[in-house]
């Protein structure tokens, strides 16, 4: 892991004067209080190596789902410039896949079908759905494969996005937060999937979007807080701690204490 995958130049996003930006297209917006552009991101430099883990904490409204956008093409920075593989991004590519926080399955398909989509370089049908088969199993979602997605809870949903995910052997993973819907237990559930899933594609580079600071410990190489607005990189720490990891040792605890400090909060747990 000492190759650069991704990396940010001078990355700026600002809406533009009486318009606001939103992946890629502009949306009239006429009560912006100053009439002038409203900067999202400044200046932002940053470099991620291949197969790294990172996750991305800050306020809310501070840029860190916009970043991930940024980064994933969907969103076309004012000033600066991303490159992944030492490539411009331009534009989503097919070997990165965006783990949405409101899900992305189609409500018009079984959970199999859903999974099999990741895997249209298969030519064989039956060959294709053994496969989609193969990764329903290993988040424990075999015997709901003839399922449509609003009949499963929020979890198995994000399960067979999980499944669907490693199907596809991405490249690079992008979450933005995933398991911010689900209750607290069914979180602690997804956090052991998606270590295993690393595991899985331990060449896959994974930036992680998150809220929650417990989580971004537990799961990640390293961690990015962003400033509040406009968003700049306020700090990063790097976690080598082998998994699993309890936040009760004397390391992570002294710097999820640190973490909760920097972003204001002085009395956590």
């Amino acid at each position: 892991m000492n190759k650069s995958k991704i990396r940010l130049d001078r990355v700026t996003l600002e809406y533009a004067k009486g318009r606001k930006r939103r992946c890629g297209f502009w949306k009239r917006k006429e009560n912006l209080r100053d009439g002038g552009p409203k900067t999202v991101l400044d200046n932002i430099d940053l470099e991620i190596k291949a197969g790294e883990f990172v996750s991305i904490l800050g306020h809310s409204g501070c840029g860190k789902s916009t970043l991930l956008k940024v980064i994933a093409g969907f969103v076309k920075p004012t000033r600066g410039s991303v490159w992944i593989d030492d490539r411009p991004v331009e534009g989503p590519r097919g070997d990165h896949v965006f783990v949405f926080q409101e899900g992305a399955l189609f409500p018009w398909l079984t959970i199999l079908k859903n999974v099999s989509l990741a895997l249209n370089s298969v030519a064989d049908p039956a060959e294709r759905l053994g496969k989609a088969r193969q990764y329903l199993e290993l988040v424990s979602l075999e015997a709901f494969e003839d399922y449509y997605p609003h009949m499963l809870s929020g979890g198995m949903r994000q399960r067979a996005e999980i499944a669907r995910a490693l199907a596809a052997r991405p490249d690079v993973l992008l979450f933005d937060e995933p398991f911010s819907g689900l209750d607290y237990l069914t979180r602690l559930q997804m956090r052991e999937e998606v270590l295993y899933l690393h595991m899985m594609l331990e060449k896959t580079t994974i930036l992680f979007v998150t809220h929650d600071i417990d989580e971004a410990l537990q799961l990640s190489n390293r961690v990015v807080i962003l400033s509040d607005p406009p968003g700049r990189i306020k700090s990063c720490c790097s976690i080598n701690i082998a998994h699993p990891r309890l936040l009760s040792g004397p390391a992570l605890s002294e710097l999820r204490t640190d973490i909760y400090h920097q972003l204001g909060v002085h009395a956590a747990l």
